[in-house]
């Protein structure tokens, strides 16, 4: 059987200064999410594993999840942060990346100017992931598409993958330059992209399945099935669903696809790309 892998979830021990981007409107979120409360949730929707990803900009985070991954089995990978503009960083990826479950990196990007990604020192890091076979999380916001195809067209030999489908404005119906973006950034070869975090982009109470029927048309039109991957953001999206129901929304969107097409969304993809053990 195919692995199934959810390629985009996150683990914290919640303190106030090191997660002060979990908000008082995101209260469930300020309290501890370890493996122990994922586990039984792969179990129960028939996952094999996970790609667990930073959600703090720090090292010390990093080493703690690849730590974990040790810990773990089912922690297949590990999407992890570095200053990618300090002029160090050749030296702390090859510290990091001498840990096998080390797969790629992710910075915040969209908590940062528009044009974060193209200033010099951004893509100098960047430049320099190819050499340890480390792949790269964008995160970013609809209006930083455009910045985010200037970038992955100046790397064509770097892998790329978007998360979160750049996080359309599902909630308030916003569709057409999202959709411009996404079709620019899928002509790029080089970059995937993460059906995930949407259920958190749409009304929290009163999403409907169908909500997310027009995004997720572009992305799979756009990518194809073999580009695409499923991912949780859990646990934050639990802000907004259940983990079964966040499952399912893909699940039954890719029903009409091939066997081989919704295992390699399900899980091969993610294999493939982040090079999965």
């Amino acid at each position: 059987m195919p692995l199934r892998i959810d390629a985009h979830q996150h683990f914290w021990r919640y303190t106030p200064q090191a997660h002060a981007w979990i908000s008082d409107a995101m209260a469930p979120l300020k309290r501890n999410f370890l493996p122990a409360d994922l586990e039984p949730l792969l179990a129960a929707t028939r996952f094999d594993g996970c790609v667990a990803v930073q959600a703090q900009q720090s090292v010390a985070e990093t080493e703690w999840l690849l730590q974990l991954a040790d810990q773990h089995a089912f922690i297949r990978g590990v999407i992890g942060w570095v200053d990618l503009c300090k002029a160090n960083v050749i030296d702390v990826l090859q510290r990091l990346a001498a840990h096998p479950h080390l797969r790629g990196v992710r910075h915040v990007v969209q908590d940062e100017p528009d044009d974060f990604m193209l200033r010099p020192e951004f893509m100098r890091g960047i430049a320099g992931l190819a050499q340890f076979r480390l792949t790269y999380d964008i995160l970013i916001y609809p209006r930083q598409l455009t910045a985010a195809v200037d970038l992955v067209s100046r790397f064509p030999q770097q892998r790329f993958v978007l998360d979160h489908m750049a996080k359309p404005e599902i909630r308030d119906r916003r569709f057409g330059p999202w959709k411009d973006g996404i079709t620019a950034l899928a002509a790029q070869p080089n970059v995937s992209c993460k059906l995930s975090g949407i259920v958190t982009e749409a009304d929290w109470q009163a999403w409907k399945p169908g909500d997310f029927t027009q995004y997720l048309d572009v992305v799979l039109d756009r990518f194809g099935p073999y580009r695409l991957m499923s991912g949780s953001d859990w646990p934050v999206c639990t802000l907004a669903a259940t983990y079964a129901d966040v499952i399912g929304v893909v699940s039954d969107y890719i029903s009409f696809l091939s066997p081989s097409e919704r295992d390699a969304i399900l899980g091969g993809n993610a294999v493939r790309f982040y090079g999965l053990r």
